[in-house]
């Protein structure tokens, strides 16, 4: 795989197809690889030059154990490093879940760089934690329960997860969600941000009503996807991609 480097770390990352650039970036757990499985990096290499990244701490890219190497600006210069790697002065970039918190965080501090930003599934006012305490109460544990243990548990469920999982290191896991899980909601400065933006989530989100809730108030594009939860959200490719396709499409026309 191809590598940039960013803060003296190795982020890996691949091409497919031809066209404007843009950036795909996993959630946690995933590697850039899994946009392949549900068919969106195939649908998007018609039409554009598909950059899909290991994000800092998993896959390919290294794993550093500090939480302060994934700050929001850590984040953000990870991804401006690849697209400086393959000599892309602009790309759009679309984000599911930490993908894009780390989008919200290129918009935040690079905005320069992006055309437009496609965020799925992520809180922008509230952040991570936002969705801690529904989800607790929906399992019936404490409030006190460590919903780390909790993601990576949920993530063991798919096996492509499972195996990145099992390849990692954890401690590079821990200290990647020590840093998310404590960063508030970006929503001001996201909003100043100027960038052009379309959100979306499963109406079985928790994070659904504060993503529309910001895209009411910022005059951002916003789609629910029917019924779906925060996996569903990322496994129904084809209501996504219809959703999606139309927005990309103004790269095309640019």
């Amino acid at each position: 795989m191809p590598t940039a480097r960013s803060n003296g770390f190795k982020i890996a990352y691949e091409i497919t197809g031809d066209g404007p650039p843009l950036v795909l970036h996993p959630g946690m757990f995933q590697i850039g690889a899994h946009w392949d499985r549900p068919g969106y990096t195939a649908a998007l290499a018609a039409t554009h030059t598909v950059i899909t990244v290991d994000p800092l701490g998993l896959g390919a890219s290294d794993a550093p154990q500090d939480p302060a190497a994934y700050t929001l600006e850590r984040r953000a210069d990870y991804v401006t490093a690849v697209l400086d790697d393959v000599g892309a002065d602009k790309a759009a970039f679309w984000g599911y879940s930490l993908g894009a918190l780390t989008g919200y965080a290129v918009a935040v501090h690079a905005p320069g760089r992006l055309t437009r930003l496609v965020a799925g599934a992520f809180d922008p006012i509230g952040g991570f934690r936002s969705a801690i305490g529904p989800t607790l109460r929906h399992l019936g544990l404490p409030a006190d329960t460590d919903p780390y243990q909790l993601v990576k548990q949920g993530a063991t469920t798919d096996p492509a997860q499972a195996a990145v999982i099992d390849a990692g290191d954890l401690g590079a896991f821990r200290a990647n969600y020590e840093a998310f899980s404590h960063e508030p909601g970006p929503h001001a400065e996201l909003a100043a941000s100027g960038v052009t933006m379309l959100m979306y989530a499963g109406t079985a989100d928790p994070w659904h009503d504060p993503m529309r809730t910001f895209a009411q108030r910022t005059g951002a594009d916003f789609f629910s996807v029917p019924d779906a939860d925060h996996l569903g959200g990322w496994n129904r490719s084809a209501d996504v991609l219809s959703g999606v396709l139309p927005f990309l499409a103004g790269d095309l026309a640019a």
